[in-house]
Parts: C-alpha cells; sequence; structure tokens
C-alpha cells in the first residue's frame, strides 16, 4: 500500500508555529508518499451530537454533511494520520477535540468498518506550546496515545516545538532538529506501539 500521510491541522490560527514545525518534519518524507492537508478551521464541523445511548438505532449517515464526509473519506484513505495541533489549555485545539469526537460517530457508519480500516495504522502528533517545560504538553499525548490504543493503531508519538509570537517555534532548534527524523521512527513502533515519542 502506498503511503498517505493525513495532516490534520487543529490551529485557529494561519501559518501557526504547529503549522510551521509539521512542515518542517514533512519535507523530510520520501517523494512517493503522498501528503494531504486539510485545515480544520477551513472545513468546519457540526456540534457533535452523542446519541449512542439515546435509543436511536438510526445508522449515521456522513453523506447528510459534506464537511464531515470529507474529513471521514480522508481519514479513511490515510496510512499515517498526523494530529497538529497547538496546546490550548493543556490539550488539543477545541477544533481537534471535534474532529476526534467524530470518530465516535465513524465507528457506526455503515460499510466504513472505520476500526478496523484504523486498525494498524500509524497516529502522529506535532504540538507547540509556550511554556518550557514540555510536560505541560502531557495532557494531549496522553488524549492521542490512547486514542491509537484504543482503536488498536500505532503511536508514532507527538513532536513538540516551543513558542508563542507567530514563528517563534523556528528559532527552537531542538524541535526543528527533531523534526528531521521525527517520521523515521518506524521499525520503532512495530516493537513499542503505544509508546510516547519526541
Amino acid at each position: 500500500m502506498t503511503r498517505r500521510f493525513l495532516f490534520v491541522l487543529g490551529s485557529a490560527r494561519l501559518d501557526g508555529n504547529t503549522e510551521l514545525l509539521a512542515r518542517r518534519a514533512a519535507e523530510q518524507l520520501p517523494p512517493d508518499v503522498e501528503q494531504q492537508w486539510i485545515r480544520l478551521a477551513d472545513h468546519p464541523l457540526p456540534d457533535f451530537l452523542d446519541i449512542r445511548h439515546d435509543g436511536i438505532v438510526r445508522p449515521v449517515q456522513p453523506t447528510e454533511n459534506d464537511t464531515v464526509r470529507q474529513l471521514l473519506d480522508a481519514t479513511l484513505a490515510a496510512t499515517d494520520i498526523v494530529i497538529a495541533s497547538p496546546v490550548y489549555w493543556y490539550s488539543l485545539s477545541g477544533l481537534t477535540k471535534r474532529y476526534l469526537d467524530y470518530w465516535s460517530d465513524w465507528l457506526r457508519v455503515p460499510g466504513a468498518d472505520f476500526r478496523a480500516t484504523m486498525a494498524d495504522r500509524t497516529l502522529w502528533g506535532v504540538s507547540v506550546l509556550a511554556e518550557e517545560e514540555e510536560a505541560v504538553a502531557d495532557p494531549l499525548i496522553g488524549t492521542l496515545n490512547n486514542s491509537a490504543a484504543y482503536m488498536k493503531m500505532r503511536f508514532g508519538g507527538v513532536l513538540l516545538g516551543n513558542g508563542s509570537a507567530r514563528g517563534d517555534v523556528l528559532k527552537d532548534s531542538r524541535a526543528l532538529s527533531r523534526a528531521k527524523t521525527f517520521f523515521a521512527q518506524d521499525a520503532a513502533l512495530a516493537r513499542f506501539p503505544h509508546e510516547t515519542g519526541d
């Protein structure tokens, strides 16, 4: 299968630090790896309604909303999903969290086989935080790690950078160095599928 990376950009800011760091890491991917970039702010999802336990047996029909269908199709087509979200209030951005909430619906889409399709694919994270102490990002990392485990996906870890003002991450030499090899960790994933990385 051809590797296809889906970069899900969860920042409310255009060309923010997290996106800049993700693009630096993506530059290192081999040319035969396909890339798709989706900015969630440009594809707003409706409010998520959890109807799993409301006695409603109607199956989810994502075709009712073009944005939901586009994101579902892109997610199913990817061998690698990169969640690029800045640390907002110590966890994922609201845009990113809403996208992940929809995974609950997609588990019930007829014919999608969402969980079986996602199993053994790889979930990655890229994030930039303003604080110097990287432990502040632990809730974000835990969310992605646990999500990967629940879906039986491999977890590639989270590439962290530091910055606040636009472009600050480009001064973070440690993050830029990590970005050069971040997506080249596949060999370790088979042995330690749910450990967090850099």
